[in-house]
C-alpha cells in the first residue's frame, strides 16, 4: 500500500544547478537552484524556477541570460553556500576562491571549476505561484575534457553531479551505471 503525502515538492532526483548571471553594474553572481530541467529537445531548451525575492531573479529579468553550472560532488560545500547567501550583500566568487568566466555566447557568466556548463538566452517566462519559471534556450554546452568519455561527450561518471531531496534537505552523488538507453527494456512484455 502506498501512503499518500498530498501535494508536496517530492520527487527524486532534483538536480544541484548553480545559475549564473551577471546584475546590473555587471557583477557576476550565482545562485543554487534545484527546480529545473530539460524541457525541449528542438530547439534544445532548459527550465528553471527562481523566486522573485531572489538577486538572481532581477538579474534575469535585466540580463534576458543565465547560465546553468553543474557542480562536482568536489564542490558541494560551494554549491550549498551560494544558495545561502545573497549576492546583493555578498561576492561568492570571492568568498569561495571560485572563477567567473565570461560567455562567448550569453549575457552571464560561468564558473570555470565547474566540469558543465550551459549557456541560455532566456524565451519565455511564466508567473507560477511563488516561483517564475524562465526558460533557456541553450546556446551552447561546454564541458571539461576531463569530463569527456570515449565519444567525446560529457560522462554523468566524470561530471559527478548533485542531486538533492527536496523533502529531506539533503544531497547526494550518482549510483552506478545500470543499462544502455532505450535498450534494456527490449523484450519485455507489455
Amino acid at each position: 500500500m502506498k501512503k499518500s503525502f498530498g501535494p508536496r515538492t517530492l520527487i527524486y532526483p532534483t538536480p544541484v544547478w548553480v545559475i549564473g548571471t551577471y546584475d546590473k553594474t555587471g557583477k557576476p553572481n550565482v545562485m543554487t537552484i534545484a527546480w529545473g530541467g530539460i524541457c525541449c529537445s528542438k530547439p534544445p531548451c532548459v527550465a528553471i524556477s527562481i523566486r522573485k525575492a531572489t538577486y538572481t531573479y532581477g538579474n534575469v529579468i535585466e540580463r534576458k541570460a543565465f547560465t546553468v553550472n553543474v557542480p562536482s560532488e568536489a564542490y558541494a560545500k560551494e554549491a550549498d553556500y551560494f544558495g545561502m547567501v545573497s549576492g546583493k550583500d555578498t561576492d561568492k566568487f570571492s568568498a569561495t576562491g571560485l572563477t567567473p568566466l565570461k560567455s562567448d555566447m550569453v549575457d552571464a557568466p560561468y564558473i570555470k571549476e565547474f566540469p558543465l556548463t550551459l549557456e541560455c538566452k532566456v524565451i519565455h517566462t511564466l508567473e507560477i505561484g511563488l516561483h517564475t519559471q524562465f526558460v533557456g534556450e541553450i546556446i551552447d554546452v561546454k564541458a571539461d575534457e576531463s569530463a569527456l568519455n570515449e565519444k567525446s561527450l560529457p560522462d554523468i561518471e566524470k561530471v559527478r553531479p548533485i542531486l538533492f531531496t527536496p523533502e529531506l534537505r539533503a544531497y547526494y552523488k550518482v549510483g552506478g551505471y545500470l543499462g544502455e538507453a532505450f535498450s534494456i527494456g527490449r523484450g519485455t512484455a507489455i
